[in-house]
């Protein structure tokens, strides 16, 4: 799937239109996945966690501008519902408004699936990626106690957020 992104709303820049793509996560792909991954989070997803969500069918995309990886994100399709388990900008193309890309993306996908909601946690001090889910219609709904690894063999609260999804127009 391809599409010529338009600037982003106010607050986010783009140099101009640019052309992007998605394209299914594969193997071969997977170092320049596991460079963003770990150039992202203090506490990255591994190889094994990667090649786990290949093995289980889960739904796993990438978003490219020419040969370049802007992001990516992994999902899991369940009754009536998906949850997404990563979603990843790379750090330089961060603030340009490709998290809203891949979040419509997953919606429409979710749609798809006859999902009605869509799930995910985030870490309760991420709270830029909280403002994304929320300006994308997300809502909090609950916290899961020491959730997420943290420094020092510490544990982060996660921010369980839920999006209704609008069945598709006919």
């Amino acid at each position: 799937m391809s599409a010529v992104l338009t600037p982003p709303p106010t607050g986010l820049t783009f140099d101009a239109a640019v052309e992007a793509r998605f394209e299914p996560m594969a193997p071969e792909r997977l170092d320049a996945v596991l460079a963003i991954e770990q150039s992202a989070y203090s506490h990255p997803w591994s190889r094994r966690n990667f090649l786990d969500t290949f093995a289980a069918g889960h739904e796993a995309q990438c978003l490219l501008a020419g040969d370049t990886l802007l992001g990516y994100f992994v999902a899991m399709a369940g009754y009536q519902e998906v949850h997404l388990l990563n979603i990843t900008v790379a750090p330089a193309h961060q603030r340009q408004g490709w998290a809203l890309v891949m979040l419509d993306a997953l919606a429409l996908w979710s749609r798809g699936q006859r999902a009605d909601w869509l799930w995910l946690e985030v870490r309760q001090g991420n709270t830029r990626a909280q403002q994304v889910y929320l300006r994308c219609g997300f809502v909090r709904v609950g916290l899961r106690k020491g959730y997420y690894p943290a420094l020092h063999g510490e544990r982060e609260d996660a921010v369980v957020m839920s999006l209704r999804l609008e069945p598709p127009t006919p």
